[in-house]
């Protein structure tokens, strides 16, 4: 059997020293949202400034004190990143009222910014479409122009790249990127800037947890890992929340390390690890089964593709499909206060 790790830290998310320099393959995270009311506490803790910025009515400065606090984050997942390494920021722009004023706080291009300051390259990112939170979206005077705003209905993943495109030089290393292919209807899916996920607001029963949580869907982080590593890179998730890119990470044979500043969520997280052996199997097999419905449509349309997958005996659209695997997961077990060991069938 093989297996993969995954440890919790339970500190302040800004303080990741634990972690090496340049041994994170990959991090997919979804910071709070800077001027977004449910996270004023979170960040006034870090700085009591912005409270009193928010009270002055100024927004302007506490957007960016906001911000300072998240950049000290993206200033330590740049050290522990590999070159060549890439980071998934999914974060979602606000509108708010301060005082009088009307105004759209745009933190996915004051993450950019900052971020290209430190030395990443930026990729295409990807927009995502939201559940929006009420029945009546116009904000503003409704029909009456010209006052009227759009509602936000969609989020942004920043993708970020420490240096240039990875390589794999070796026989192994190259045979490890093979054997973590997906697959071509996929790709074609995957790798498009527009994705219709629906976000779901949850709700967190509980003691001495927030009422909410900003949890980005399963299949959004099953996906980027899917993308952007390789079966035994690490990820890194600093702000892990309920353990939703740990979870991706365990159905995909990826090792992690997430962390959160908040305690309380132990709990929660716990209890989604407990269920992950029915959910990745399950989410697997089903991503299997697609595949097997996308080749009948195909063969109908197209005759037989050219290429079959070795362990599955299944037809494949490309060569670089052909030993695509995914392997059941069998055991998960704790092995310490914050750490997993999950096991695999060969």
């Amino acid at each position: 059997m093989s297996q993969s790790f995954h440890t919790l830290y339970f500190i302040n998310s800004q303080d990741i020293k634990e972690i090496e320099d340049e041994t994170v393959n990959l991090s997919v995270t979804s910071c709070p949202y800077p001027m977004i009311e449910m996270w004023d506490e979170v960040f006034s803790k870090q700085n009591p400034d912005i409270k009193i910025s928010l009270e002055n009515n100024n927004g302007e400065l506490a957007f960016e004190l906001m911000h300072r606090e998240l950049d000290k984050v993206w200033n330590e997942m740049y050290r522990v990143l590999k070159t060549n390494g890439i980071a998934c920021i999914n974060i979602g722009d606000a509108t708010r009222r301060i005082g009088n004023d009307f105004s759209l706080y745009p933190s996915h291009s004051r993450i950019i910014s900052h971020c290209l300051k430190l030395g990443f390259k930026c990729l295409p990112f990807i927009i995502w479409t939201k559940l929006t939170n009420v029945p009546n979206k116009f904000l503003g005077s409704g029909m009456l122009p010209p006052g009227a705003y759009v509602t936000l209905e969609h989020e942004y993943i920043l993708i970020l790249r420490k240096g240039g495109k990875r390589e794999f030089k070796t026989e192994n290393e190259r045979k490890l990127r093979s054997d973590s292919s997906y697959f071509w209807e996929e790709r074609n899916k995957w790798f498009s800037d527009m994705w219709d996920l629906k976000g779901v607001h949850q709700s967190l029963k509980e003691n001495n947890t927030r009422k909410r949580s900003a949890a980005f869907p399963f299949e959004l982080a099953y996906r980027l890992i899917s993308m952007y590593s390789l079966k035994g890179d690490l990820v890194l998730d600093p702000f892990i929340g309920t353990g939703t890119t740990m979870l991706a990470a365990i159905a995909l044979e990826r090792n992690s390390i997430g962390i959160e500043i908040e305690e309380s969520f132990r709990t929660i997280i716990e209890k989604r690890i407990g269920g992950i052996i029915e959910l990745a199997n399950d989410f697997n097999c089903k991503r299997i089964q697609e595949h097997i419905d996308f080749i009948k449509e195909y063969t109908k349309k197209h005759g037989d593709p050219k290429h079959k997958n070795t362990k599955y005996g299944f037809p494949v659209k490309t060569k670089q499909e052909i030993t695509f695997s995914l392997k059941e997961l069998k055991e998960v077990k704790k092995i310490g206060l914050n750490s997993y060991q999950v096991q695999y069938e060969d």
